[in-house]
Protein backbone atom coordinates (compact mmCIF):
# COMPACT_ATOMS: atom_id res chain seq x y z
CA UNK A 1 0.00 0.00 0.00
CA UNK A 2 0.98 3.86 -0.12
CA UNK A 3 -0.26 7.03 0.39
CA UNK A 4 -2.54 8.59 -2.31
CA UNK A 5 -1.90 12.51 -1.01
CA UNK A 6 0.12 12.72 1.56
CA UNK A 7 2.91 10.62 3.94
CA UNK A 8 1.85 10.88 7.30
CA UNK A 9 4.83 13.30 8.28
CA UNK A 10 3.51 15.72 5.90
CA UNK A 11 0.14 15.62 7.15
CA UNK A 12 1.28 15.85 10.66
CA UNK A 13 3.80 19.13 9.39
CA UNK A 14 0.24 20.62 7.74
CA UNK A 15 -1.76 20.38 11.17
CA UNK A 16 0.87 21.46 13.34
CA UNK A 17 0.84 24.97 10.99
CA UNK A 18 -3.20 24.65 11.23
CA UNK A 19 -3.30 24.78 14.49
CA UNK A 20 -0.33 27.43 15.21
CA UNK A 21 2.28 24.43 16.14
CA UNK A 22 6.11 25.31 15.24
CA UNK A 23 8.07 23.26 12.84
CA UNK A 24 8.68 20.58 12.51
CA UNK A 25 5.13 19.45 12.92
CA UNK A 26 6.06 15.48 14.40
CA UNK A 27 7.43 16.60 17.45
CA UNK A 28 5.27 19.21 18.07
CA UNK A 29 2.16 17.50 17.64
CA UNK A 30 3.04 14.17 19.53
CA UNK A 31 4.30 16.48 22.38
CA UNK A 32 1.51 18.55 22.72
CA UNK A 33 -1.11 15.37 22.45
CA UNK A 34 0.32 14.21 25.74
CA UNK A 35 -2.23 17.01 27.37
CA UNK A 36 -4.74 16.66 24.88
CA UNK A 37 -8.23 14.37 25.23
CA UNK A 38 -8.43 12.40 21.64
CA UNK A 39 -11.79 11.37 21.99
CA UNK A 40 -12.73 14.99 22.54
CA UNK A 41 -13.53 15.26 18.41
CA UNK A 42 -14.86 12.79 16.66
CA UNK A 43 -12.46 12.63 13.48
CA UNK A 44 -12.46 10.01 10.54
CA UNK A 45 -9.85 7.30 9.84
CA UNK A 46 -9.82 7.37 6.01
CA UNK A 47 -10.11 4.40 3.68
CA UNK A 48 -10.86 1.92 6.24
CA UNK A 49 -14.15 1.33 5.12
CA UNK A 50 -12.46 -0.01 1.70
CA UNK A 51 -10.36 -3.55 1.33
CA UNK A 52 -6.49 -2.88 0.65
CA UNK A 53 -2.74 -0.96 2.09
CA UNK A 54 -3.32 2.27 0.55
CA UNK A 55 -3.55 5.64 2.82
CA UNK A 56 -5.26 8.79 2.35
CA UNK A 57 -5.19 11.46 4.64
CA UNK A 58 -6.54 14.44 2.97
CA UNK A 59 -10.52 13.68 4.90
CA UNK A 60 -8.57 13.78 8.22
CA UNK A 61 -6.72 16.94 7.59
CA UNK A 62 -9.94 18.97 6.20
CA UNK A 63 -11.60 17.40 9.12
CA UNK A 64 -9.13 18.89 11.34
CA UNK A 65 -9.46 22.38 9.75
CA UNK A 66 -13.06 22.21 9.79
CA UNK A 67 -13.18 21.76 13.97
CA UNK A 68 -10.54 24.65 14.42
CA UNK A 69 -12.22 26.68 11.89
CA UNK A 70 -15.30 25.61 13.82
CA UNK A 71 -13.75 26.58 17.30
CA UNK A 72 -12.41 29.61 16.49
CA UNK A 73 -15.79 31.06 15.22
CA UNK A 74 -17.46 30.01 18.81
CA UNK A 75 -14.93 31.72 20.74
CA UNK A 76 -12.78 34.20 18.74
CA UNK A 77 -9.50 31.51 18.53
CA UNK A 78 -8.09 28.50 19.89
CA UNK A 79 -7.20 27.83 23.74
CA UNK A 80 -4.41 25.78 24.51
CA UNK A 81 -6.33 22.78 25.16
CA UNK A 82 -8.11 23.51 22.27
CA UNK A 83 -4.55 23.02 20.41
CA UNK A 84 -3.95 20.18 22.37
CA UNK A 85 -6.98 18.19 21.96
CA UNK A 86 -6.77 18.39 18.41
CA UNK A 87 -3.29 16.99 18.33
CA UNK A 88 -4.39 14.47 20.15
CA UNK A 89 -7.56 13.32 17.88
CA UNK A 90 -5.22 13.83 14.99
CA UNK A 91 -2.65 11.64 15.93
CA UNK A 92 -4.73 9.21 17.36
CA UNK A 93 -6.26 9.03 14.30
CA UNK A 94 -2.99 8.58 12.20
CA UNK A 95 -1.90 5.99 14.65
CA UNK A 96 -5.38 3.61 14.09
CA UNK A 97 -4.97 4.06 10.21
CA UNK A 98 -1.17 3.26 10.54
CA UNK A 99 -2.20 -0.11 13.03
CA UNK A 100 -4.79 -1.59 10.97
CA UNK A 101 -3.17 -1.08 7.56
CA UNK A 102 0.39 -2.47 8.76
CA UNK A 103 -2.63 -5.92 9.97
CA UNK A 104 -4.06 -5.79 6.53
CA UNK A 105 -0.10 -6.23 5.35
CA UNK A 106 0.28 -8.82 7.27
CA UNK A 107 -2.82 -10.49 6.15
CA UNK A 108 -0.93 -10.30 3.16
CA UNK A 109 2.28 -11.62 3.62
CA UNK A 110 1.61 -15.42 3.90
CA UNK A 111 5.22 -15.79 4.62
CA UNK A 112 5.57 -17.64 8.29
CA UNK A 113 9.19 -17.41 8.61
CA UNK A 114 11.44 -14.90 10.11
CA UNK A 115 9.18 -11.99 10.06
CA UNK A 116 9.99 -8.92 10.80
CA UNK A 117 8.42 -5.40 10.49
CA UNK A 118 10.46 -2.37 10.05
CA UNK A 119 9.46 1.35 10.73
CA UNK A 120 11.56 4.24 9.57
CA UNK A 121 11.65 7.85 8.90
CA UNK A 122 10.90 10.65 10.79
CA UNK A 123 7.36 9.53 11.67
CA UNK A 124 9.09 6.03 13.58
CA UNK A 125 9.89 8.85 16.59
CA UNK A 126 6.85 9.30 16.90
CA UNK A 127 5.99 6.73 20.49
CA UNK A 128 2.18 6.86 20.17
CA UNK A 129 2.76 5.07 16.53
CA UNK A 130 5.58 3.12 17.29
CA UNK A 131 3.74 1.25 20.32
CA UNK A 132 1.10 0.69 18.03
CA UNK A 133 2.91 -0.86 15.27
CA UNK A 134 5.19 -3.15 18.07
CA UNK A 135 2.27 -4.21 19.09
CA UNK A 136 0.82 -5.26 15.65
CA UNK A 137 4.34 -6.65 14.89
CA UNK A 138 3.58 -8.83 18.17
CA UNK A 139 -0.01 -10.25 17.19
CA UNK A 140 1.48 -11.64 14.10
CA UNK A 141 4.66 -13.18 15.53
CA UNK A 142 7.26 -10.78 13.82
CA UNK A 143 10.21 -8.75 15.00
CA UNK A 144 9.99 -5.27 15.44
CA UNK A 145 12.77 -3.07 14.07
CA UNK A 146 12.97 0.22 14.41
CA UNK A 147 16.17 3.04 14.25
CA UNK A 148 16.98 4.94 17.68
CA UNK A 149 15.21 8.39 18.17
CA UNK A 150 18.21 9.88 17.33
CA UNK A 151 18.41 8.24 13.63
CA UNK A 152 14.77 9.25 13.45
CA UNK A 153 15.14 12.27 11.11
CA UNK A 154 14.36 14.42 8.18
CA UNK A 155 13.67 11.64 5.13
CA UNK A 156 15.56 14.01 2.50
CA UNK A 157 18.38 13.39 5.44
CA UNK A 158 18.73 10.27 5.39
CA UNK A 159 18.49 10.06 2.09
CA UNK A 160 21.37 12.43 1.54
CA UNK A 161 23.29 10.35 4.31
CA UNK A 162 22.24 7.31 2.02
CA UNK A 163 23.93 8.96 -1.03
CA UNK A 164 27.22 10.21 0.91
CA UNK A 165 27.44 6.30 2.01
CA UNK A 166 26.96 5.06 -1.62
CA UNK A 167 29.44 7.74 -3.19
CA UNK A 168 32.18 6.69 -0.74
CA UNK A 169 31.69 3.44 -2.07
CA UNK A 170 31.63 3.68 -5.76
CA UNK A 171 32.49 7.34 -6.70
CA UNK A 172 29.95 10.27 -7.79
CA UNK A 173 26.72 9.49 -10.07
CA UNK A 174 26.67 9.94 -13.67
CA UNK A 175 23.56 11.84 -12.64
CA UNK A 176 21.97 10.67 -15.51
CA UNK A 177 18.69 9.24 -13.68
CA UNK A 178 16.02 11.21 -14.04
CA UNK A 179 13.88 12.14 -10.30
CA UNK A 180 11.08 10.51 -9.79
CA UNK A 181 9.77 11.30 -6.18
CA UNK A 182 6.79 8.96 -6.58
CA UNK A 183 8.74 5.56 -7.17
CA UNK A 184 6.39 2.63 -6.36
CA UNK A 185 7.33 -0.29 -4.86
CA UNK A 186 5.39 -2.53 -7.35
CA UNK A 187 5.59 -1.37 -10.40
CA UNK A 188 3.38 -3.93 -11.62
CA UNK A 189 -0.10 -2.69 -9.84
CA UNK A 190 -1.68 0.17 -11.21
CA UNK A 191 -1.20 3.60 -10.74
CA UNK A 192 -2.36 4.98 -7.72
CA UNK A 193 -2.83 8.47 -8.67
CA UNK A 194 -3.74 7.95 -12.64
CA UNK A 195 -1.75 9.83 -15.37
CA UNK A 196 -0.74 13.14 -15.97
CA UNK A 197 1.28 14.95 -19.40
CA UNK A 198 4.47 13.14 -17.67
CA UNK A 199 2.47 10.24 -17.60
CA UNK A 200 1.13 7.61 -14.67
CA UNK A 201 2.03 8.67 -11.19
CA UNK A 202 2.71 6.46 -8.25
Amino acid sequence: GGTIDDAPGEAFDKIARLIALPQPGGPAIENLAKSGDPARFKFPRPLLNRPGCDMSFSGLKTAVLRTRDALIADQTGLTKQDQADLAAGFQSAVVDVLAEKTRRAFVNYTSKVQRSFCVAGGVAANQAIRVALEHVSAENKAAFIAPPLSLCTDNAAMIAFAAAEQSSLRGPDDMCLSARPRWPLDTKQPAMLGSGKKGAKA
